[in-house]
């Protein structure tokens, strides 16, 4: 059984970029535009990892996570942040929040996988 990711951004050509890149890793894809609609895909449905942008409008990135935390079904589930920011108070901030990779853009597809095989486990 395939396992499944969320991917959190508001920009359409990145949710397809990292998308086609974990469908072809044989990963399922369940795409969010913000962090209130990723929220409203946390129903109950078994996520492996949540991959999460840091700006975006309506919900940013980090309250996305204390509040996807909050659910005891999402409580454990590993957050990468695929995010512009680079500044260290933003990491520290994101790892007080729950996450537990970052990975700059622009990325490297190869770079993202890697860190999504580390936190997904068999």
């Amino acid at each position: 059984m395939s396992k499944t990711i969320l991917v959190v951004d508001d920009s359409a050509s990145l949710r397809q970029v990292v998308g086609i890149a974990l469908k072809q890793a044989g990963y399922t894809v369940v795409e969010a535009v913000d962090g209130k609609d990723a929220l409203s895909k946390l129903d109950g449905r078994k996520l492996n990892l949540i991959i999460s942008d840091v700006n975006m409008p309506n919900m940013d990135g980090i309250s996305f996570v204390k509040a996807a935390k909050q659910l005891p079904a999402y409580k454990f589930t590993p957050v990468i942040m695929l995010t512009t920011e680079a500044e260290e108070s933003k990491k520290m901030e994101g790892k007080a929040a729950g996450v537990r990779a970052w990975v700059v853009k622009p990325f490297q597809p190869p770079i993202l996988l890697d860190a999504v095989a580390k936190l997904i486990l068999p």
